[in-house]
């Protein structure tokens, strides 16, 4: 028996690797003799270097650069030598985890660091750079790493500006001569599951900037500020792409890296699940078991368990998600090749308590699914005579 074990993180509990390894655990107690195939996945959030690297034997590398508030942070990414490929997670160096709640400042944060992983990327002599754009701290359009590649942008006086969105509606000039030219070279990937455009009502300010701290006049001129640098960068740009899906992404470095590095954008459980090579492992196999830290509705909206379930259902291969929590509507994805779901707690339990003890429970849930399928087998086997 075949059984591809493939769950997302669970978030402030478990990593990817950790989650298959207890649902790997808690299978082998009922089949001990089945291959057990491991799979960490991610859908381009926090994670997503950790479980292409643990797929793919590439290595982790450090960089020291600068954070979504100034100061320095210690980022890690992931490099695979053979295929000169860098994945970059910009939570690393731009993310909402880097600032403690008080001090969120979506007009000033920047995604500086983010440029600086990309420029680390380019002196190894990347090809390939796969940029995971969730969990941005930051609302600058990617201003901030367009700076550290080399982009200059200048206000009325000719003086440089300052980091953040909100400075963007004094940006008088975008100069491009010193962009570093070895980007022209590189095939950029953008893995996000966001398509939002980069201003209006559906803009990267007006739907992501106050969880990171913007207030609802911030906001406005948020808004009006990354539209000012967008009519700038169509100056000097071949396109103007703020209005395409993905351009709000990350505060709107989606945007930046669309204009500028030529992106091709791709739902992040897609490109994981490619770098991976989870479809190769899915065929011929006898069930897929995935999962998150909360399954719900907006699973639907491209999360690791509706993407791999797509892969799944390609092959017809039943799908059961074992979840920290299922959520409001989490049925609607037993229409999308999920044939059933399992919440981790097996009784009332606090938030710490399952966090705690997330280990212990994903083996015996896994212990339990194992159980009900064998029963199911049996039960289908004695049928026949």
């Amino acid at each position: 028996m075949k059984i591809i074990i493939a769950p997302d993180s669970f978030k402030d509990s478990l990593s990817a690797d950790g989650v298959a390894r207890a649902i790997a655990e808690g299978l082998a107690q009922v089949w001990p003799d089945a291959q057990l195939v491991q799979c960490p996945m991610a859908d381009g959030g926090e994670g997503t270097v950790d479980s292409v690297l643990a797929a793919c034997n590439g290595q982790l590398r450090h960089q020291t650069v600068q954070g979504p508030l100034g100061g320095t942070v210690q980022a890690r990414w992931g490099w695979l030598g053979d295929s000169h490929t860098a994945i970059i997670e910009m939570a690393e160096a731009s993310g909402l985890q880097l600032v403690p709640p008080g001090k969120r400042d979506a007009c000033s944060s920047t995604t500086y660091g983010t440029g600086e992983l990309i420029r680390a990327a380019l002196d190894l002599g990347a090809e390939r750079i796969i940029l995971a754009i969730g969990g941005s701290a930051t609302n600058d359009a990617g201003a901030g790493a367009m700076q550290a590649l080399g982009v200059r942008l200048f206000d009325a006086e000719g003086l440089p500006l300052p980091p953040g969105g909100l400075a963007l509606g004094r940006l008088a000039r975008v100069d491009l001569e010193q962009l570093d030219p070895r980007l022209a070279q590189v095939r950029f990937e953008i893995a996000a599951d966001v398509n939002n455009p980069l201003c209006g009502p559906h803009g990267a300010s007006a739907i992501f900037g106050p969880q990171k701290g913007a207030n609802p006049e911030q906001v406005q001129l948020l808004d009006v500020a990354l539209g000012h640098f967008a009519d700038h960068c169509a100056k000097v740009l071949p396109k103007d792409v703020r209005d395409e899906p993905g351009s709000g992404a990350a505060g709107g470095l989606g945007f930046a890296a669309k204009a500028f590095l030529g992106a091709q954008f791709r739902a992040g459980v897609e490109v994981v699940a490619e770098l991976v090579g989870l479809d190769k492992a899915v065929r011929g196999a006898d069930l897929v078991i995935t999962g998150e830290g909360r399954f719900d509705a907006q699973t639907l909206r491209g999360k690791t368990p509706f993407g791999v379930a797509r892969i799944a259902k390609q092959h017809k291969v039943p799908v059961i998600v074992i979840a920290g929590t299922l959520g409001e509507g989490y049925e609607q994805m037993y229409a999308h090749g999920v044939d059933a779901a399992f919440a981790l707690p097996s009784g009332p339990t606090t938030l710490e308590q399952a966090c705690s003890e997330a280990p212990r429970l994903l083996r015996e849930r896994a212990a339990d699914i194992a159980r009900l399928w064998q029963c199911a087998l049996r039960t289908a086997a004695q049928s026949l005579y």
